[in-house]
């Protein structure tokens, strides 16, 4: 049986972080907690959020790391207690919104945060005590605005997904022009993650014909727009409009599934959290393109050949072996100035089976097209080092 929800408020155009007043009301909100990081704060994009909350009592928590961990969670948890707060607004990346996600389920759920995750069966007990969100995104990657899963690394190193529609921010607000100031590197590494969830929820057997649909216009969003807004990202707000939409359509999609792009990448930056979880996808992305061209629903439903289209590759050209879309991700990523290989990052062959042990049972392995083996993530692994 397949299950389509789409139920999210979003509000996208420039000027949007305006509405937080109206929205905080609309979901009760009297003192929320802003989570946000020190490099929103230092771009002073942070301003402009609080400068739209007006007098509306507030506390900040601006420590979120990189890749959210669990004792960021309690750091944070701490500031909301102790503020007496109702509610959470993330303003930032992929990071800040999963981090306040995280929050939503500590400040009103006892035990430790793996006890919630999806692998332990502890999603599922979430329930509506989990404290209302808003999110507003200063990136165009993860998504996670809409989505209603975080990521986050808990006590053990494990890097872990907690989905459950509670978790849902009440309200997406995605506002073009916090964007502008983003540097071109992350520019890239955020556009290429928005990139690699359209492709891979796209390439799920999953059945969610509207999530195939969003993910290949988000697909052609991104894949349109991204080298614009590296190039000229401080004043093209159309490029940066789109590059925000890709995101958002690409994370409305991946609740069809992800695959072992998102496998290994949870896995990798688990084991080492100071690599970009969408510099990783971009690395992966053209070896799991290439394992999933065997695929029966790749092939039934010519699905290499609809993403070539989408990324307007060249008609009349069949694209049922993978190599030539493969091929087309790592050129962008290269024009991109992204590592196009794991060794360019640093990462060293000896993490290799314990990045395997911990892709084998994350979340989005089940859901890839193909089933990966171990030997099958060693391949994947050894094409993309």
């Amino acid at each position: 049986m397949a299950r389509f929800q789409y139920v999210t408020q979003i509000e996208i155009d420039a000027g949007a972080v305006r509405l937080l007043p109206r929205e905080c009301a609309a979901a009760g909100m009297t003192r929320p907690l802003v989570v946000t990081d020190a490099g929103v704060r230092a771009a002073g994009v942070l301003d402009r959020a609080l400068a739209a909350l007006g007098d509306l009592p507030h506390a900040v928590f601006d420590e979120t790391p990189g890749n959210p961990t669990e004792a960021a969670v309690r750091a944070a948890t701490a500031v909301y207690l102790e503020h007496d707060c109702d509610g959470l607004v993330a303003v930032g990346g992929g990071s800040s919104i999963d981090l306040a996600k995280g929050v939503a389920i500590a400040a009103t759920h006892a035990g430790p945060l793996a006890d919630w995750a999806t692998i332990t069966g502890g999603a599922e007990r979430i329930s509506a005590k989990a404290a209302p969100l808003i999110a507003v995104p200063t990136t165009a990657g993860t998504g996670s605005e809409v989505a209603r899963g975080a990521i986050l690394i808990v006590d053990d190193g494990r890097k872990l997904g907690f989905h459950n529609w509670h978790l849902l921010p009440r309200v997406a607000l995605l506002d073009p022009e916090l964007t502008l100031g983003l540097p071109p590197a992350l520019t890239a590494a955020t556009g290429m993650d928005a990139i690699a969830h359209c492709l891979e929820t796209f390439m799920s057997a999953k059945v969610n014909p509207p999530a195939d649909g969003i993910a290949l216009d988000g697909l052609r969003r991104g894949w349109g727009h991204i080298e614009r807004a590296f190039r000229d990202g401080a004043t093209d707000i159309e490029a940066r409009w789109n590059m925000m939409s890709a995101s958002m359509q690409g994370a409305l999609a991946f609740q069809k599934g992800l695959g072992c792009v998102h496998s290994l990448s949870h896995s990798l930056g688990g084991v080492n959290p100071r690599l970009h979880h969408g510099t990783l996808n971009a690395v992966f992305l053209p070896a799991v393109i290439r394992f999933n061209a065997g695929a029966a629903s790749m092939i039934e439903d010519e699905r290499l050949n609809r993403m070539a289209h989408a990324m307007g590759l060249p008609d009349g050209v069949r694209y049922d072996d993978g190599s030539a879309v493969a091929e087309a991700v790592r050129a962008m990523t290269e024009r991109l100035g992204l590592p196009t290989r794991l060794s360019q990052m640093g990462v060293q062959e000896d993490l290799f089976e314990r990045v395997i042990d911990h892709a084998l049972v994350d979340h989005c392995h089940a859901t890839n097209p193909r089933l990966a083996s171990r030997d099958d993530y060693r391949r994947m692994l050894a094409e993309s080092f």
